[in-house]
């Protein structure tokens, strides 16, 4: 009886101190560790590759934003995002897709009005859109609704509209877009896109003389 007591009391010991252990290194040192190596190397990524204007932080080079003017280049339509219900103390904001087939009336209609919306607020005096012209990612969301980017395509259709509410030459807005136009990652991975916060940032400070 004695000796079972001892040998339990042996292994619980012993478990004790693997727990101690184990939470010390993992719980520990380990985060400690891939933070220091993130922050040392990584550190704009590590810190939620944040994008300042006028000496603040307006943003994340990695998640898009909505609301803005006309006066702006537009992001990608954010169908798939809905408001925090549980706890309205916080208005959060819910990342998702549309969870639409292709074939579904309500995403059908979402699309075809998207797109007239497009054509009607992208026309000007001197340029009118065609229905033709407006690229998928003017009419969809993206997977999480928080897509960041657009297509060169869908942002060379908003250059009049922008030109125009801001007094600028279409040359001017233009080569905004083309100075921000990122290539295909590793020259093969993904599209050719226009991160649409750093783009409007640019174009304000343009606006502005900066």
């Amino acid at each position: 009886m004695n000796n079972s007591v001892a040998n339990t009391g042996r292994l619980l010991g012993a478990g004790l101190r693997a727990l101690l252990v184990l939470t010390v290194l993992t719980g520990v040192l380990y985060p400690l560790a891939v933070t220091g190596v993130a922050q040392a190397l990584f550190n704009h990524q590590a810190n939620g590759s944040e994008v300042k204007a006028d000496g603040k932080v307006v943003g994340s080079s990695l998640i898009g934003q909505q609301g803005y003017s006309l006066d702006y280049f537009q992001p990608r339509p954010a169908n798939g995002l809905g408001e925090n219900s549980v706890n309205t103390q916080y208005k959060l904001i819910l990342s998702g897709a549309t969870n639409r087939s292709g074939d579904n009336p309500e995403l059908i209609k979402w699309v075809k009005e998207a797109k007239a919306k497009v054509v009607k607020e992208n026309s000007t005096a001197d340029y009118k859109v065609k229905p033709s012209q407006v690229p998928a990612d003017a009419v969809t969301s993206s997977g999480s609704g928080l897509d960041p980017d657009i297509s060169p395509a869908y942002a060379d259709l908003q250059v009049h509209r922008v030109a125009e509410r801001n007094g600028l030459s279409v040359s001017q807005v233009r080569k905004l877009v083309d100075a921000h136009t990122e290539g295909r990652t590793l020259g093969f991975m993904g599209e050719p896109r226009v991160n649409v916060l750093e783009l409007n940032i640019a174009l304000k400070a343009l606006v502005e003389g900066d």
